[in-house]
């Protein structure tokens, strides 16, 4: 083949896959502007919240269809990571400093405590190592890419990976809802302490961004960096999941050289950013014009995520994995409640 061809070959893959994710993609936009408009007669709830609503009756509903999946998925990971790159562009080092030596044991402990109580939840209701391993991962660090990190390294199957995901997902948007609430009756909404609780306890990215909306722009951005240092913390969690699960030597050395464990490359450009902001390189129009973007991108991803919220898929899982979520879920509320008293 050559090079005429080749170029033509790559133009046409590139457009189709713009065009498949153009009408999600679209669709998510409107949702959001919808949410946005809504939400400027209702301030107090805000255009991000009722885009995430607008979402999730949309995505049941008449957005099921699989032409907007490519788009949905886009809008929920592709511009939520844009979202959090350029965020960092309008926070200073010293933000990121006001977490301390104390913020960042409260991550620690609590990704501990989640970790070693899903495992045990896990064995005594009968679930599978593999399964158990999964849960863990994925309620302690960052949701879906935890899981898909942790999958590979102790060999679980595709089925286990996929329960695991939908599962922690679902205990992700309920806890989304639930934790602003809960921090207006423990913390009454103080800063660093709800922040604490949003970013150091929900499973992915995009429900910390969601949840902290919920509360103030300062919550949910101070949030996100309890959830972006959690993140960090990925390689070690895999790791040591890894050493565990009961296998051959053989076994353990294969995985090792097939496994490569990274870290999400938002979080190296949201502290690339971020210390180009700190050292002036980042001026501070610039900032205003980031953090205007990030906040459409964010809202546009909010409006992805409630679409790809399957309320069937929930309902299938039956009442023994809603009893190991909600077990882990009461774990890592009450463990974080009380890590924050001691500690923030």
């Amino acid at each position: 083949m050559n090079q005429s061809s080749l170029w033509k070959k790559k133009l046409k893959e590139s457009r189709d896959e713009i065009l498949g994710i153009l009408p999600g993609f679209l669709l998510c936009t409107v949702i959001a502007c919808l949410g946005k408009w809504i939400g400027s007669f209702v301030p107090s709830i805000g255009g991000a919240s009722i885009a995430i609503f607008l979402g999730l009756f949309v995505g049941n509903t008449f957005g099921r269809h699989k032409r907007y999946a490519k788009g949905s998925k886009f809008s929920e990971s592709n511009l939520l990571s844009y979202s959090i790159v350029l965020l960092g562009g309008t926070l200073s080092a010293n933000t990121i400093l006001e977490l301390g030596i104390s913020g960042v044991a409260f991550i620690i402990l609590q990704m501990i405590i989640t970790i070693v109580f899903a495992i045990w939840i896990g064995k005594k209701l009968g679930f599978s190592e593999n399964f158990q391993y999964l849960m863990a991962s994925g309620n302690a660090v960052c949701g879906s890419s935890a899981i898909a990190a942790t999958a590979p390294v102790i060999q679980a199957n595709d089925e286990e990976k996929g329960i695991t995901i939908t599962i922690v997902n679902v205990t992700g948007t309920v806890l989304m809802l639930l934790l602003p609430l809960l921090a207006g009756i423990f913390f009454q909404n103080e800063l660093v302490k709800t922040s604490a609780l949003i970013g150091g306890t929900l499973q992915s990215v995009g429900q910390v961004v969601a949840s902290g909306s919920f509360v103030s722009e300062e919550v949910k951005d101070l949030a996100t960096i309890f959830k972006i240092v959690r993140i960090i913390f990925l390689v070690f969690v895999v790791l040591g999941l890894g050493t565990r699960k009961k296998s051959s030597i053989e076994h353990r050395k294969e995985n090792n050289t097939k496994t490569k464990i990274k870290v999400p490359w938002y979080v190296i450009g949201f502290f690339i950013m971020c210390f180009l902001f700190t050292i002036g390189i980042i001026p501070a129009g610039v900032s205003r014009t980031f953090k205007i973007i990030s906040n459409n991108f964010e809202i546009i991803a909010l409006a992805g995520i409630g679409m790809r919220v399957n309320v069937r898929e929930l309902v299938k899982e039956g009442p023994k994995a809603s009893i190991y979520a909600l077990g882990v879920a009461i774990v890592q509320i009450v463990s974080a409640t009380i890590l924050i008293g001691c500690l923030l």
